[in-house]
């Protein structure tokens, strides 16, 4: 089924030109419409339908789903609402960024499914290498799989300048050891909103994710 119908889209492209409290007031009832509850909805079966891959996934859509409002505390950017839905879907929740899920972003520009590592402990992160390191030959079958290739960029996360002596030999045949975390994304077309094929589609890209999934999560707890 079409979770979404055009105005979604369109909701978010007349909001990046009007990103102010009066407009949204005046279209509330059309966020909730068009945004809200269908967004709502989908984020639901998502969730099933990846728990049913992963038992650990427990969570409800209001625990997943990022607010549209904008925390303009400490930012340059004062506009009140952001021009994009989103939401995480993992096995620690909204707030685990570390331990590898699916993190959903939606707006006017594209539609993203990012997984992997975002935001690893300093453990965590001397586990990952160390597994790397030991098993640098299946972490590049996994990374250089062809539909995996295909279908999602590159790993990314930002680099460490200076790596440990203890990696400097794996660093060398493995540049990525000297990531601070690991992350890749696969991008849609925005239309793809509307597609009653959207849920299998997203499905069948976690399918191709899976195994940099597994890997960074058996790295992770690896010691």
């Amino acid at each position: 089924m079409a979770y979404f119908t055009k105005d979604f889209i369109n909701f978010f492209k007349e909001l990046a030109g009007n990103n102010n409290r009066a407009w949204f007031t005046e279209n509330k009832k059309r966020y909730e419409d068009s945004v809200k509850r269908p967004f709502e909805a989908f984020i639901e079966e998502m969730i099933t339908q990846l728990a049913r891959q992963d038992k650990r996934i427990t969570m409800t859509p209001k625990e997943a789903i990022f607010r549209i409002y904008r925390d303009v505390r400490f930012s340059k950017d004062k506009t009140p609402y952001k021009t994009k839905a989103s939401a995480i879907i993992s096995p620690g929740g909204k707030k685990d960024k570390s331990t590898p899920g699916v993190y959903l972003e939606m707006g006017p520009e594209h539609i993203r499914f990012y997984s992997g590592a975002h935001v690893l402990e300093k453990e965590q992160l001397h586990n990952v290498r160390s597994y790397i390191a030991s098993n640098m030959k299946a972490f590049d079958r996994v990374i250089t799989e062809k539909e995996f290739s295909g279908s999602f960029s590159e790993i990314l996360g930002e680099k460490h300048k200076r790596i440990p002596p203890e990696f400097q030999e794996a660093f060398a045949k493995q540049p990525l050891i000297a990531n601070k975390s690991f992350y890749f994304y696969s991008q849609f077309k925005p239309g793809i909103a509307t597609d009653p094929e959207l849920v299998s589609k997203l499905m069948d890209t976690y399918r191709i994710a899976k195994p940099a999934m597994d890997f960074l999560n058996t790295a992770m707890h690896s010691n």
